[in-house]
């Protein structure tokens, strides 16, 4: 589905505006499991985090199209923020998932820095540049989980024929 286009006012600039959006709370969060790539639903506390969120951006962002990543935690965030926003233009893309952690993937935090402490090393925020294309053992790929997914986004237009107007949320 192709999000609709929205005029800008006349006499104001026409520009994009994008803003994201984590997902709401998970029992993997709660546990402190780093969840990559797998699929758990929001828990209660998430439910009530994106209607909060759903709710200020009613107000101030007014998205007009939600681009978010197809796992339930991000879907089901999405979906509430829609449906207060009245967004009718709401994608779901593979594109925006989170990282697959490798063999750190369902892992407690604790657990995984004593069992791969080497692995852990590749998230290590001051040496992103150097690590950013450095393999995480059991299928993973380190890359900003922040950034990587809207630039592989980015090249996809968001509309065949023109450009997008208005104000975009994207949820990973």
């Amino acid at each position: 589905m192709s999000p609709t286009l929205v005029s800008a006012p006349s006499g104001a600039e026409e520009f994009t505006e994008v803003v994201v959006v984590r997902h709401g709370e998970t029992s993997g969060n709660t546990s402190r499991i780093l969840q990559g790539q797998l699929d758990p639903e929001l828990n209660e506390i998430g439910r009530q985090q994106a209607l909060v969120v759903a709710h200020r951006l009613s107000k101030e962002a007014k998205p007009a199209a939600i681009y978010s990543s197809d796992l339930k935690r991000a879907a089901e965030t999405a979906k509430i923020i829609a449906k207060v926003c009245g967004v009718t233009n709401l994608e779901l893309n593979e594109a925006l998932r989170e990282m697959h952690m490798g063999y750190l993937q369902g892992l407690k935090w604790d657990d995984a820095v004593k069992k791969y402490p080497d692995v852990f090393r590749a998230f290590d925020i001051s040496k992103i540049a150097e690590s950013r294309n450095q393999e995480i053992p059991g299928r993973g790929l380190w890359w900003s989980p922040t950034v990587q997914p809207y630039r592989s986004c980015a090249g996809t237009p968001i509309h065949p024929t023109a450009p997008f107007i208005g104000t975009f949320l994207t949820l990973h």
